[in-house]
């Protein structure tokens, strides 16, 4: 079954968390110093906001899946409304979880994210370039951006698996 997902960039994480969990009626199901997620069952989000360095506002959407099945239907999905520009991502290290994934972006830019968690992770994980296996979003660079935010991912130019930004 699907839980749609959404990752928000925020200014202050300590405030953010206060907000939204006021918003939902619950803590976060995991919380870190620079991420906080609340896994909502009404309805199914899975709700995410974290203290990066990103341009603030939404930073990505996506759908969490609970197999490896709906994860293969869903890359199929997007091969077929982009052409084939999928990053694919094989046991990714990403907001604390481990997770076989795969991005694309919409017409707008906007980056969207089809994963199957396994685990959890000791590490956020490296937004940067060229790291095999790294936290790997595919955004749009922003002049809001801070210096290590503007070195990360984006959807390369007719390539469908491997590294960000190669």
């Amino acid at each position: 079954m699907k839980r749609f997902h959404v990752h928000i960039a925020v200014a202050n994480l300590a405030s953010s968390i206060d907000f939204y969990s006021k918003l939902f009626g619950q803590a976060p199901s995991k919380q870190k110093p620079d991420y906080a997620k609340w896994m909502l069952d009404d309805p199914r989000v899975n709700f995410a906001i974290s203290a990066r360095g990103h341009a603030i506002g939404v930073n990505h959407f996506g759908f969490q899946v609970d197999s490896a099945e709906e994860l293969h239907a869903l890359k199929l999905r997007a091969e077929t409304a982009t052409g084939e520009q999928v990053i694919t991502q094989a046991d990714a290290a990403c907001c604390y979880a481990n997770s076989d994934k795969h991005w694309t972006m919409d017409p707008q830019g906007l980056a969207w994210e089809h994963f199957h968690t396994m685990s959890d992770a000791q590490q956020f994980g490296a937004d940067t370039i060229n790291v095999t296996g790294a936290c790997c979003v595919p955004v749009k660079s922003s002049a809001q951006d801070d210096v290590t935010a503007k070195s990360a991912c984006c959807i390369p130019n007719n390539k469908s698996t491997g590294s960000c930004c190669s």
